[in-house]
Formats: C-alpha cells, structure tokens, sequence
C-alpha cells in the first residue's frame, strides 16, 4: 500500500469510531440499546422500575441505595427520565 492508502484507512476508521461512540452515548442518555425504539424504551423503564421496587433492603444497600430512593425511582411514570 502506498501512504495516501494508509492515511485514508486511518481517517476513515476515525470516522467510524467517532460515529460509534455518538451511538453509544445516545442510547446510553436513554439508558436502552437504539435498536428497541421508543416502544422498547417505555417497556425497558417499566421492567427496571418494578425490579428496583421488589429489591430487599440488602440488594439495594449493595448497589447504593437507600429504600427511600429505590421508591422515588420506582413509581415515576414511564414518561420520566
């Protein structure tokens, strides 16, 4: 291969990986993989909202939360980030 070759290679694999974390830090922001949709992010808030309330007072002390805080999160509507 010849440098042009290489230098294109490169920036296209820049373009590409700059495109890639664009869609991962979207669909991180809502907290639900881009392939799902908004169907699949309004089910996805509802299956981990009902989670978080049927955890025990140890499972929620080991990821760091207080009941108080699991119950805030847990009876937002869907609608709410």
């Amino acid at each position: 291969m010849n440098g042009l070759s290489d230098v294109r290679l490169v920036l296209r694999s820049q373009e590409l990986m700059s495109e890639h974390e664009r869609t991962i830090t979207a669909s991180s922001a809502r907290r639900c993989p881009p392939a799902f949709g908004l169907m699949g992010l309004v089910l996805h808030r509802l299956r981990t909202r009902k989670a978080l309330l049927a955890l025990t007072p140890e499972e929620l002390r080991d990821i760091g939360l207080s009941p108080e805080q699991a119950r805030e999160e847990g009876v937002k509507p869907f609608w709410r980030s």
